[in-house]
């Protein structure tokens, strides 16, 4: 049987791709890999197709079991990889022999890993994702200890890479000003970029929560009624304390945007602990 045996998850562990997009207009998010840097590169380092599925893991604590020879990857947040107990590198390939077990440690830093298999997470696609959509409930469940999942043949020449440097995550996230930033005062747009910002516990595939000393003031209290939203925005409720929102974000708010995170930051976003302090700077 090709498969891997889940034998623990840790606190989440979801399949991913790179999302369903173009489904907006029905209510569906894109969804897909929340760091997709770090899940792009364990799909090369096995030789898989760009769109084949991976299993995206939250702060740690993966065990699976082989069913098979397999080629596997892991790539992501620093975690300690071990094979039957020997350690392994990340960001490289590792071979799993049949009925040997992998494992994976909380991470010292970032907070999602990546575990790809060469031929890919074969689970049932829905609209032409096979990603977990936690928000809407679309795709396959969240992974629980005792599935098995079948591995496919999504996969491409091999080798696509033997190694790939691990990204940088940066603590200060670009950002674009808009579209609502006119509901903002001067001194919000301006805080906004001077102060720092903390990641709260109140984060997850959705969105993360910040907290700054000064929340952010409004010129406007009005209404605004539900408009669409994106990967990256940086939407204000009431409270003045911004969302960041990431792959499982939700396709209308009725909140305004004050700005939008560039799309390589947003995947490093996704690897930011909750304590973690970040800036953002204006490039446009």
């Amino acid at each position: 049987m090709r498969a891997l045996t889940v034998l623990r998850t840790g606190p989440l562990c979801t399949v991913q791709d790179r999302g369903r997009p173009g489904h907006a207009s029905i209510g569906v998010g894109r969804s897909g890999a929340a760091e997709l840097l770090s899940h792009d590169a364990a799909n090369r380092l096995v030789g898989n197709t760009s769109d084949a599925a991976t299993l995206e893991v939250t702060f740690g604590g993966l065990k699976v079991r082989a069913e098979f020879d397999a080629i596997v990857a892991v790539t992501g947040a620093q975690v300690t990889c071990r094979v039957d107990g020997t350690e392994q590198g990340l960001f490289s390939t590792i071979t799993l022999r049949t009925g040997q077990e992998l494992e994976l440690s909380p991470p010292t830093s970032g907070l999602r890993s990546y575990l790809a298999v060469r031929g890919g997470i074969a689970v049932a696609a829905v609209l032409g994702s096979r990603s977990t959509d936690t928000m809407s409930g679309l795709g396959p469940a969240v992974v629980s200890p005792g599935t098995a999942l079948p591995v496919g043949n999504d996969k491409a020449e091999w080798p696509a890479a033997e190694f790939v440097p691990p990204p940088a995550w940066p603590d200060t996230l670009r950002i674009t000003f808009g579209p609502r930033a006119d509901w903002f005062t001067a001194r919000a747009r301006s805080i906004l970029l001077e102060q720092s910002w903390t990641v709260t516990q109140d984060s997850d595939r959705v969105g993360i929560r910040l907290d700054g000393a000064e929340p952010l003031r409004r010129t406007k209290e009005d209404e605004l009624a539900s408009e669409g939203m994106v990967l990256g925005a940086l939407q204000v409720p009431p409270s003045g304390q911004p969302v960041l929102f990431l792959a499982d974000h939700p396709v209308t708010g009725g909140y305004p945007v004050i700005a939008v995170v560039t799309a390589a930051d947003v995947s490093a976003a996704a690897q930011l602990t909750p304590g973690t302090q970040i800036h953002f700077r204006a490039i446009g």
